[in-house]
């Protein structure tokens, strides 16, 4: 089959923040052939790309973007490999991680819990090395197929070939599109696996008392590098954006239009209903201001920005 690539498709709806406009071409390949079909239809047209998983971590410009946008729906997810300790688990880029999750837990295999109630899919939590606490995706994580953006060539890379670290990985070179990940994950017993379901729900009860879990991309600005921050907390640099945000008092308060600072978190953004992605970055950058301003540092984005003309925060 050939894959179907639309014209002019809302992105509104393919987002958290329900927000942007839309993309100028857009397609969801379910097999990586229709993956490579889609990507040679860009290069033909010579058009950017951008791929698209769940829509919880980007902004997308109110013009909408101006390329091709890729939502992978590859849903395979099979056991590969299993033995009386451990299992290797291959997922589709287009699986969410909770659908992931459910099914390792109903094969007797725990570890990928510790991400319950973060929304994403497998790509794009592969894409950030998703992390909550000490937990990293790259701790599960053993290989990869990949794909190449101009070449649609197909490789398999293990883990090292990712380089990973916070919230980056190699996928940010944008050179090439995961397609699908393997992950190594022990076996349990049912008592295990009882107790894994019981944690899995405290840590979704826990987020959505904390966090706002709707109208949002989750933490907007990532949190600084050790050498970007010189005040000292509790005997550690003090590399916390949200610390900086809580000191400046834009929690619940600061909004333009139906885009406000969630009282819950200092650095996640809400629409609480009609708010513009102009709203949400105007909020964004008094934010910004605000910490330059008592603290001479900038905080920057972990929020993707999608389909801007020009770059609409401030840089350090």
């Amino acid at each position: 089959m050939s894959v179907v690539i639309q014209k002019n498709v809302s992105l509104k709806n393919k987002n958290w923040f329900q927000t942007g406009g839309a993309a100028k071409w857009f397609c969801e390949p379910q097999t990586p052939q229709e993956f490579q079909q889609a990507l040679n239809f860009a290069t033909q047209h010579n058009l950017e790309i951008f791929i698209l998983g769940h829509g919880a971590n980007i902004l997308v410009s109110d013009e909408g973007f101006d390329g091709l946008v890729i939502q992978p729906k590859l849903q395979n997810l099979t056991i590969l490999n299993m033995n009386a300790t451990e299992s290797i688990v291959q997922a589709g880029a287009g699986i969410t991680m909770s659908s992931l999750i459910e099914f390792c837990l109903e094969n007797n295999l725990i570890g990928l819990e510790e991400f319950s109630g973060i929304p994403g899919t497998v790509g794009g939590s592969v894409y950030i090395n998703l992390h909550y606490f000490e937990f990293l995706l790259e701790q599960f994580l053993v290989e990869a197929q990949v794909i190449h953006k101009e070449t649609s060539k197909i490789i398999t890379v293990d883990k090292q070939w990712f380089n990973f670290g916070y919230n980056k990985s190699t996928l940010h070179k944008k050179e090439y599109f995961l397609l699908s990940a393997t992950f190594l994950l022990k076996k349990a017993t049912d008592q295990e696996i009882m107790y894994a379901r019981g944690r899995r729900q405290e840590i979704i009860r826990h987020r959505k008392a904390r966090y706002p879990y709707s109208h949002t991309c989750g933490s907007f600005f990532r949190n600084f590098y050790p050498k970007e921050v010189t005040l000292i907390s509790n005997g550690k640099k003090a590399i916390w954006v949200a610390y900086y945000l809580d000191k400046i008092g834009v929690k619940g308060q600061l909004k333009k239009g139906d885009a406000i600072v969630s009282y819950q978190h200092a650095n996640m953004l809400v629409n609480q209903g009609k708010a513009t992605t102009t709203d949400i970055i105007e909020v964004a950058k008094e934010m910004q201001q605000l910490v330059h301003k008592n603290f001479g540092i900038i905080p920057e984005p972990e929020c993707q920005l999608i389909g801007f003309k020009k770059y609409p925060l401030l840089k350090k």
